[in-house]
């Protein structure tokens, strides 16, 4: 098993060059950065409708935490300005196109992770659009599952607390544990992605060592970038005024790249175990498709 786990390491970053990983991550961190003002205007309007104060001001602060230093300077500017003008406006008008920008990344998205697994991708443009819209809404629900997490994660345990009448031992416990929760619906909501972005049918379980690795690479790639925009990398020399929305650009391009790695490690870690996605359960019929050694054989695919 440890052999197959290396050997499946070796060929993942193999992969990733020959796969054109690495000009997919940039295509994700320019959409992304087309879309997340946008989408982080209408993610404020929604949230004004939920019962708690200050919960979107908090859910900035949580992300801080993870965006490099002096990118949320650069947001909250932003932010401000548009929605101190018309949000309400904004939220009339400008609803489809965001919608359109964030179905655009989550396709981009899509093709990659079909190319991990050599896949060939014959549903229809609107099937894809509408999938990359609904991947777009889980994702979103789990990572404000995991926002909410730590921006409320001392409350909860008060209020645990009050109603299991549980020791102190537990608000110690609590600390970490709040933590992990929030990590486990960020793992959560990558998994799904890789569950259902590619288009081939695969176990649930075997989308799991991918989104583990991508989301524990995540928390160490925020540390180590945070570590060199604080004490190495100048970008307001470089950029100027434009230096927040280059660090979030540049942590954005590392983000997806792991990503993407990480589901060539589910496609890698199942060919090992002789479940490769070609002798994977069809969704619906069986198109041929060419891999990667340059031959042509039968490809099961939704």
């Amino acid at each position: 098993m440890f052999i197959n786990t290396r050997s499946a390491l070796a060929r993942t970053y193999r992969d990733v060059v020959k796969n054109q990983t690495f000009q997919a991550a940039a295509a994700l961190s320019y959409y992304t950065i087309l879309c997340v003002f946008p989408a982080l205007i209408l993610l404020s309007a929604i949230m004004a409708h939920i019962p708690l104060p200050h919960f979107f001001q908090d859910s900035l602060i949580a992300m801080a935490r993870v965006l490099p230093p002096g990118t949320m300077p650069a947001v909250n500017s932003v932010l401000q300005d548009i929605l101190t003008a018309s949000s309400g406006a904004w939220l009339s008008l400008g609803t489809l196109g965001t919608l359109w920008l964030v179905s655009s990344a989550f396709d981009e998205m899509i093709e990659a992770l079909d190319a991990t697994y050599d896949v060939v991708e014959h549903r229809s443009f609107w099937r894809t659009r509408l999938l990359a819209l609904a991947l777009a809404a889980i994702a979103t629900v789990f990572l404000i599952c995991a926002i909410a997490t730590m921006v409320l994660g001392r409350e909860m345990g008060d209020w645990l607390a009050a109603r299991l009448f549980l020791t102190r031992a537990f608000f110690l416990l609590w600390r970490y544990l709040h933590w992990s929760i929030a990590v486990a619906f960020t793992v959560l909501a990558v998994a799904c992605i890789y569950f259902l972005a590619p288009n081939i049918r695969q176990r649930f379980r075997a989308t799991m060592p991918g989104a583990v690795c991508s989301v524990a690479c995540w928390i160490g790639l925020s540390y180590l970038l945070g570590i060199y925009f604080r004490y190495f990398g100048n970008y307001n020399r470089t950029y100027g005024t434009l230096a927040g929305v280059m660090g979030l650009m540049t942590w954005l391009y590392w983000a997806y790249l792991i990503l993407l790695a990480g589901g060539e490690l589910n496609a890698e870690l199942a060919r090992a175990r002789n479940t490769s996605p070609s002798t994977a359960e069809p969704h619906r019929a069986a198109v041929p498709s060419v891999v990667k050694s340059n031959h042509v054989r039968p490809q099961d695919s939704r």
